[in-house]
């Protein structure tokens, strides 16, 4: 009997100690999105609440009115001609930003990407592969795939990544917002964004550039696509137009300290 009670101890211990290493932290899958809210900042959808305990961020809510701030970043998975484009505006314009690249990117387009570290300008994590990492659940897993885009930028540029995440697609769970914290990163969300990935449905440049300048709000975190044609030819102005509404252009590591 002795015998017995132990082993259903045991059991009962074992299976005590993989519920809170399975179930502490939620594996359900969410899509990231922010509701427009005009020229104000948009409030954390509730269900998505969890990424701000997790070294996550998708607004600088310490940014002041006397010193208004924006935060550009862009996905970038390839090259069409449209990255150039969009890196010799920031260069015009003296503006720095983060690039979250892919695999096919730093192979195909070393140059490029090298082009992009050494004019100031932050090269982040956006995976290997943009797999959906919310099928993902365990933390050796999660860091191979994170860290097979770090090899690969060493191997192909000889620089270290910097250490920010962007999950493919914005799909995330808590416990990868666990995973990613856990392993030093600073998952990077967007505040701003709008339909320009598809090459082939551009909006108009005068669609675009309004639909942005209505919605820019302090302490922004806006995402971009660099391959849109439509961005690379709006870029400028709005830059411009930012600077006259009195924002300068913040750096992730200031976004992240804070």
């Amino acid at each position: 009997m002795k015998r017995v009670m132990t082993a259903l101890f045991t059991c009962a211990a074992m299976l005590l100690l993989l519920g809170v290493n399975s179930y502490a932290y939620s594996r359900q899958s969410h899509g990231w999105y922010c509701m427009r809210a005009g020229g104000k900042a948009p409030e954390i959808e509730p269900q998505l609440a969890f990424i701000e305990k997790y070294n996550g961020y998708f607004l600088d809510r310490n940014a002041k009115e006397d010193d208004k701030v924006i935060y550009l970043t862009f996905d970038a998975g390839y090259e069409n001609g449209n990255v150039e484009r969009i890196l010799d505006t920031l260069k015009k314009h003296k503006v720095k930003g983060a690039f979250f690249v892919l695999e096919n990117l730093i192979k195909r387009n070393t140059e490029l990407v090298c082009r992009m570290a050494k004019e100031g300008h932050l090269v982040c994590n956006h995976t290997a592969s943009h797999k959906d990492m919310t099928k993902i659940s365990d933390i050796d897993s999660f860091e191979a795939e994170l860290g097979a885009l770090e090899d690969v930028y060493e191997e192909y540029t000889g620089m270290k990544m910097a250490k920010f995440y962007r999950p493919p697609e914005g799909k995330v769970s808590e416990e990868n917002m666990y995973f990613a914290d856990k392993l030093g990163y600073a998952t990077v969300f967007w505040s701003l964004a709008y339909a320009d990935w598809d090459n082939n449905a551009q909006p108009s440049a005068d669609q675009a550039f309004n639909k942005l300048i209505s919605n820019t709000h302090n302490g922004m975190v806006l995402l971009l696509h660099p391959t849109s044609a439509t961005n690379a030819e709006i870029l400028g102005r709005l830059i411009t137009e930012w600077k006259k509404q009195g924002y300068r252009f913040g750096d992730l590591n200031e976004l992240c300290k804070k």
